[in-house]
Parts: C-alpha cells; structure tokens; sequence
C-alpha cells in the first residue's frame, strides 16, 4: 500500500501570506485534512502529515519525516499573495534520482486540479514550474508543491473560504495524486440505516412514524419490496459510522419499539472522464452561507428571550445540526428569529407547524409547511439553506425533510445578501436585515470573542451603508 506525505504549509510561529484576518497556514491545513479525509475514503493507501495542528515545524522537519517513512510521494500545500491570481504547482528545478517521475505526477496533478478551477471557477492558470524549494529538494521521493489561489485577491479569497471550492479542489488535489500513483480505488463503503420496523400494512407503518416523531426521533416511510411484495419500513437515520447508528438502535428499543441496522454496500463514485465543465457556482456576496457557528446554543437562547420570554429553546437544534450541514447556526438562528418575529408567530405561519423559516408560507390562507417536531422544523431550514448555498448531495445523517428542496436551484445563494428576491420576494434587504440581527446578537453577548465581532462588522459594512 502507498504511503502517501502531506505537508500544509507553514504553521505555529509562521503564518505563512496573511492578509487582514486570513491566515495561510490555517487554510493550508484545512485543505490538506481535506486532501487526506478524501484519499483514505476513495483509495487504498496511507496517508501521513508532517502536522496535524498550529505547531511550527522547519523545513528539514518535513522533508526528514518523508524521508524517514519511505513516502511514495510528498505534496506541500500552500496558498498564495502578491497580488496574482490563478493556481500554479512546481516541482525540484535540479536533477535527482526522481527528476523524470516528480515531472510526470506534477503534471497529471496540476491537470486535475486546474481542470476544475478554470472550468468551473474560472481563475487562471499560472502554469506547471519549477523552484529550488527545500521541502522538493531534500525529499527522497517525486515530489510537488502547489499554490492554491491568492488570499489577497478578493476573488480568489472570497474562493478559499467557500466550502463548495474547498471540497472541490480538494477532491481534485485527491484525484490527481490518486491518478499519477495509479492507487487502487476502495471497492465498497458502507452506510448503516436503521430500521424501525418493516410492515405490509402503510397505516402500521405510519403509526410507528407517529410514534417516532412524538418522541423527538425524525424518521420516514421508505417502500422495498421483500419476496415480491411491498413492504413499508421506518427508517430512522442512515449513518456512515456504524457506532452512531448502534446508539439510535438502543435509543429506540428504550422506547419499547424494535430497530435493526441493515447494512447498504455503496460503490464510491467513479471520477467522469473527461467531464463537460458545469457553470461555476458563484462566489458569495455579504457572509457565506456556510461556515462556523461562532455563538453558544446558551447565548442564542438568551439573546432571543430578551424580546420574547416565552421562546422556544431552539440554539442547541441550530448549531448541531448546522454543524451537520456545515451552515452557520447562529445566523440561521438570526433568520428564523426575522421569519418569526422573535418566535412570536404574528404572522401566517403559527407555532404549532414548526415552521421556523416559513417555507411555503406565501401569504394569505397558505400558511406553508408544517413539521412534527421542533427539531424537524429546524432540520428543514437547515436544508433548505444547504439547498441555496451549494450543489452537494445532501449528507445522508437525517432524511430530508423539506418539502421544497428540489425545487430550489442548486448553489444559487452562497452568501446571506444572495438570498435577496429569492427567499423573501421581492426582499432586495432581506439577507441585510438577517445580518442586522446577527450584528445585534453578537454586540449583546460579552462572551464573544472581540475578533469575531470584528470581522462581523467588517463585513457588515454593506449592510449599514444600504439601511
């Protein structure tokens, strides 16, 4: 099995390109995680890091630890500054035992990668090259080092926070390594669904559905055929670890209901050949839509009962399952307190639909969507945010519960403001308006962190020039 070296950049007392709160060595360590996550999960190999936090490694550190282990490859990731922009990779500009094969994998690499960032993100290629770097010197092994974009350029940044390009160049980072070391793909994964009884009779299986949701477990009804005849299960989760679908098999049997796990063997996607490049998906405008909550479940319950008392406790429902989706909670939270007003329900849309971000709600006697419990409700607006911010599968954690998710169009909202005339029509302040809450919240908890309030208002500058 190949033993693959991954190197992000910099670290600890060497930030590496800075530019105003962006920092190098955290995003090259973000996308060499990512690199690594993606590797493991579709190939057969090894991978190993030369850190796997904010600690300061030198140079011969890196290149002694490849060389050490015996690496079969080693690629340093890195982020650029000056004022460029655009993806370029390099290799050892001497001549050593690996000369012919760090050419070779540096351009299969390069091709992977930049197929995707011009074909879909459309930044320039600044071509394949070659450096006396240390860490492409000193490894004994073929060796690269690329250069993802530029922090201080404002498209190529507003790119390398966007989740949908991480996880895009990283899996292109993933592919291109995989392919110049010819690494055999993992034949199976496996995704454990648990099942929450499997009845001929609908109405028995829409009992047991009840039953679930009043007790707080989201589930649906999933038609298979047994022997030739229909049958109606209960799924209630679908997990990639088996461990957490064992933990909702006991939570369900302390209920007095049965559960088993069925084992589903999946077949990881194989790359297209010579894919017909897709429009890029555009970058967001104001504060994306995905990211890292930065409140506590606590302060945005808090934060809420000073308008209204009587509030739900939605903030833990809101971070964990953002979390989940890699959506910001808290501003979440912020949304649905604006679609509510405070949870006070004054207008179509009543408490009992559980219905937090008025979806369907269009005014009049069309009172929208309404959901079994106040978990569900928040897991739909959670979705239907995913829906907007990207073009990803939907992760297969929680059934999808919102009923409009397909009739959005994919990724066409990444950032709060994008969600001006979309969600609330016409709205052209709608995401401004969320902000302004989120601004609120943040300058009411004294438990934040000052940077981040900081770097809130920065970004809200658009929202107080545009009241």
């Amino acid at each position: 099995m190949k033993l693959i070296v991954l190197d992000p950049g910099h670290g600890g007392q060497d930030p590496g390109a800075v530019f105003q709160q962006l920092r190098e060595k955290d995003v090259n360590l973000d996308i060499a995680k990512r690199v690594r996550t993606y590797l493991e999960k579709e190939y057969e190999c090894k991978v190993m890091m030369t850190r796997e936090g904010d600690t300061t490694v030198s140079l011969e550190a890196r290149s002694n630890l490849a060389n050490s282990v015996k690496a079969d490859y080693f690629c340093s990731i890195h982020h650029n500054a000056g004022g460029g922009t655009g993806f370029e990779s390099y290799r050892f500009n001497g001549t050593n035992n690996y000369t012919s094969k760090s050419k070779t994998f540096q351009e299969i690499i390069h091709s992977e990668v930049i197929n995707m960032v011009t074909g879909k993100y459309n930044r320039r290629d600044r071509g394949i090259k070659a450096a006396n770097f240390h860490v492409l010197r000193e490894t004994s092994m073929p060796s690269v080092l690329l250069e993802i974009l530029f922090l201080d350029t404002s498209e190529d940044r507003a790119l390398i926070q966007h989740e949908s390009f991480k996880e895009d160049v990283s899996a292109a980072i993933g592919e291109g390594i995989a392919k110049a070391l010819a690494l055999p793909r993992k034949v199976t994964t496996n995704l454990y669904k648990v099942i929450a009884g499997s009845f001929k009779d609908k109405k028995n299986a829409d009992s047991r559905l009840k039953f679930l949701q009043q007790k707080g477990i989201i589930a649906l009804v999933v038609t298979t055929t047994l022997n030739g005849a229909p049958y109606f299960r209960v799924q209630a989760g679908a997990f990639k670890e088996r461990q957490n679908a064992e933990n909702q098999v006991k939570q369900i049997k302390k209920l007095g209901a049965e559960a088993f796990i069925l084992v589903e063997a999946t077949m990881p996607s194989a790359p297209t050949p010579n894919p017909v490049p897709t429009p890029p998906q555009p970058a967001p405008s104001g504060l994306p839509i995905e990211g890292q909550s930065v409140m506590k479940s606590e302060e945005l319950d808090a934060f809420v009962k000073t308008v209204n008392p009587n509030a739900p406790l939605l903030g833990e429902y809101y971070l964990e399952l953002g979390k989940e989706y890699s959506i910001r909670g808290d501003v979440a939270f912020a949304q649905a307190i604006h679609e509510t007003n405070y949870f006070r329900f004054t207008g179509v849309v009543k408490p009992e639909q559980n219905n937090y971000a008025g979806i369907g709600a269009t005014g009049g006697e069309v009172r929208g969507a309404t959901f079994a419990t106040q978990e569900e409700g928040v897991l739909a607006h959670l979705q239907h945010l995913y829906a907007y911010a990207n073009r990803r599968p939907l992760p297969s954690s929680y059934p999808k519960v919102d009923p409009r998710f397909d009739l959005v169009t994919r990724g066409i909202a990444p950032g709060w403001f994008d969600l001006n005339g979309r969600w609330a029509v016409p709205g052209n302040q709608y995401g401004q308006l969320i902000l302004k809450i989120y601004e609120r919240m943040l300058e009411e908890t004294i438990t934040v962190k000052q940077e981040e309030l900081e770097k809130m208002r920065d970004v809200l500058v658009e929202v107080r020039s545009n009241p």
